[in-house]
């Protein structure tokens, strides 16, 4: 009575045996799929935001340092005066020009203009001069 309720169907023992269907795997690589749609272009996204975050980093520094040169030389200076090096995660995706003007009252610009083959082509022209003014306003 007892030995016949223990021993498995062979039905019960053969269905754990069979593994997935195609069907089921298909639906998997479906989800797969439209997550990937979903996450790819927001990682991009997200990505070119951190680059433009670092190249206006760089641009207020830079800032920084004319308005200390300034008061050190009288007047504004280029990239070699003011000793700087442009850090490699900016330089890869980002053109920086610094651009200082005649006079009086003596002024600059700094420009962080986007290199068309990198993965930030396409992004703003950042900008910022001696009053401070960033531009474009939007995303500074």
């Amino acid at each position: 009575m007892y030995a016949a309720a223990i021993t498995a169907s062979p039905h019960t023992a053969k269905s754990r045996e069979r593994g997935f269907t195609l069907i089921e795997l298909m639906v998997v690589g479906g989800i797969i799929a439209i997550l990937m749609a979903i996450a790819i272009p927001s990682y991009a996204f997200f990505m070119k935001q951190s680059r433009r975050g670092s190249a206006e980093a760089v641009l207020m520094d830079i800032a920084q340092r004319e308005q200390q040169y300034l008061i050190d030389a009288r007047a504004y200076g280029n990239a070699a005066a003011l000793n700087i090096a442009i850090p490699a995660d900016v330089s890869a995706y980002y053109n920086i020009n610094i651009v200082p003007g005649a006079g009086p009252p003596p002024t600059f610009t700094v420009t962080a203009t986007p290199i068309a083959a990198s993965q930030q082509a396409g992004d703003f022209t950042l900008s910022i001069d001696n009053t401070g003014a960033k531009l474009p306003t939007s995303v500074w």
